[in-house]
């Protein structure tokens, strides 16, 4: 799914009205009905509706709702900041309407305070929608300050008062932090960082029918994966195959107590389905690896620590869980980057000892693939003020080194070295737990072994490893679920691919 900015949405709108018939207030009334028929299906304990508009066409969605819901049955109080005062074209046409309803009250801003708000009451913000480029001011502040107060259930239209569909707004900036937003068309980028997409609370997104021949033509660099996009790369299997038809996969990983997370990787890469799998990994792993993973073959790397990375060519290699940071493994590791040239992927320990000289990020083959966290990419390529700044500076690396970026976060983020952002939608803050980063590297190594491309293998991958984590927590709980909880669910979510796959009933 295509993220636009918000111009370009408002160009998508314009688009719409010039290509069918449909004027601007039959598209606002098309809008302002799916949102209405959304709160009437989802709120049916709660009918009592307080509307907060503002004075454009965000307000404008705000008062047709208003005059909709009324019409459904619902309790509607609409308060804006001025009955009489300067409206939008199309919100001057739907306060005129509203006005014409004698059982819809409009109030200013300012009677808010006098207003019984009870139990059963919603409030749906209208204020401002994507074009918002400051941060608020005044009177609006004031009244988002007093409604952020309200332990009431809050939705937003569109987009939360105060926040921008595109960037983080600086300055003392307040934001109306809503239950749900109910978006129009498409995800904004603001919903998936995590300074701002902390307001949005449940992001639905409402198809609103516009113009589908401007999502195909025009260019963004970022997108949303959702389940049916990454459900369009997964390659089922040929029933004819044999397993080096599926390639070879080793993880690299593992020291002297930390050999949990080599065995995590590779589990996840037997269970992603690579067709063969080794672990290289210290002597003193090889009890627990043989044991917790019969399937893998073990190659020893040393004694207490890896030393020797004598890995075969034709491989796909995953180094980094539990590796350590020793001397020997240092030198080990950096002499091995200056004599392969193959993309591999590298995560933890890997990512650190590179990150020790900057020079040796020259040493990453063309084409592989690096997992930091938030803290790793600092060691790696320094520091950030917020994680707008940090994802920008990610693209500029993985054009400059060639490389693929999977920068994790609550909403991962696949970097490609052409400047593509591709946001991952599925995940939870479960994964919130140590040896989940370990999944994700057997993922993506067992993929890459699997022939998908870099590019497919991180956008699948990221997207597997955050779904089998979403059906760990319904089975677990995000607090008890265990990254073992995880790669146990694995086999589910290939279930399901290969069921829409295949049109299996």
């Amino acid at each position: 799914m295509k993220i636009f900015t918000a111009e370009q949405i408002r160009s998508w709108d314009r688009f719409t009205i010039s290509r069918e018939p449909i004027s601007s207030i039959q598209l606002m009334e098309r809008a302002s009905m799916t949102v209405a028929n959304w709160i009437s299906e989802h709120c049916k304990t709660h009918r009592k509706t307080v509307l907060l508009c503002g004075n454009g066409n965000n307000g404008g969605d705000g008062l047709a709702v208003a005059r909709i819901l009324y019409l459904k049955g619902f309790d509607v109080e609409v308060f804006v900041k001025d009955p009489k005062g300067k409206f939008s074209e199309d919100a001057s046409v739907n306060i005129k309407r509203i006005e014409d309803i004698s059982g819809i009250s409009v109030r200013t801003f300012s009677q808010i305070t006098q207003y019984k708000f009870d139990d059963e009451t919603v409030i749906i913000d209208a204020l401002f929608g994507t074009g918002l480029s400051r941060p608020l001011e005044g009177e609006y502040k004031e009244l988002v300050d007093q409604i952020n107060k309200k332990d009431h259930i809050k939705i937003a239209i569109d987009v939360p008062s105060g926040m921008s569909a595109d960037r983080l707004i600086g300055g003392d900036s307040v934001i109306l932090k809503t239950d749900y937003t109910l978006t129009f068309q498409s995800w904004k980028r603001s919903f998936l960082h995590p300074e701002t997409g902390k307001y949005t609370g449940k992001v639905i997104v409402l198809n609103i029918d516009l113009n589908k021949e401007y999502a195909e033509v025009t260019e963004t660099n970022y997108f949303a994966t959702d389940d049916h996009f990454a459900g369009s790369l997964f390659i089922p299997r040929n029933e004819f195959a044999h397993k080096g038809s599926y390639g070879k996969a080793v993880i690299v990983g593992g020291s002297y107590g930390k050999i949990g997370a080599a065995v995590l990787a590779t589990k996840s890469a037997l269970k992603t389905g690579a067709g063969l799998t080794f672990t290289l990994a210290p002597q003193c792993g090889y009890e627990v690896l043989q044991t917790s993973c019969p399937e893998a073959m073990f190659i020893e790397g040393g004694e207490q620590y890896i030393k020797d990375f004598d890995i075969d060519k034709g491989a796909v290699i995953g180094i980094g869980p539990g590796l350590g940071t020793h001397a020997d493994t240092q030198k080990g590791l950096l002499k091995f980057l200056k004599d392969n040239q193959a993309p591999l992927v590298l995560d933890a320990d890997a990512l650190n000892i590179i990150s020790e000289d900057k020079k040796n990020l020259q040493l990453i083959p063309k084409r592989s693939i690096i997992t930091p966290h938030p803290k790793e990419f600092e060691r790696l390529f320094g520091p950030t003020e917020n994680s707008f700044e940090r994802l920008e500076l990610a693209r500029k690396k993985a054009e400059e080194l060639g490389v693929y970026i999977v920068l994790k976060d609550h909403h991962t983020q696949v970097i490609t070295p052409d400047g593509k952002v591709y946001y991952n939608l599925t995940g939870n803050a479960g994964l919130a737990k140590g040896g989940s980063g370990d999944i994700l590297t057997g993922i993506l190594t067992s993929l890459l072994a699997q022939r998908y491309s870099e590019k497919n293998a991180c956008i699948l991958g990221v997207w597997l490893h955050g779904k089998a984590a979403d059906l760990a927590a319904e089975k677990h709980s995000k607090e008890s679920m265990l990254p073992t909880d995880v790669i146990d669910e694995l086999g589910n979510v290939f279930i399901d691919l290969n069921r829409k796959k295949m049109r299996i009933l």
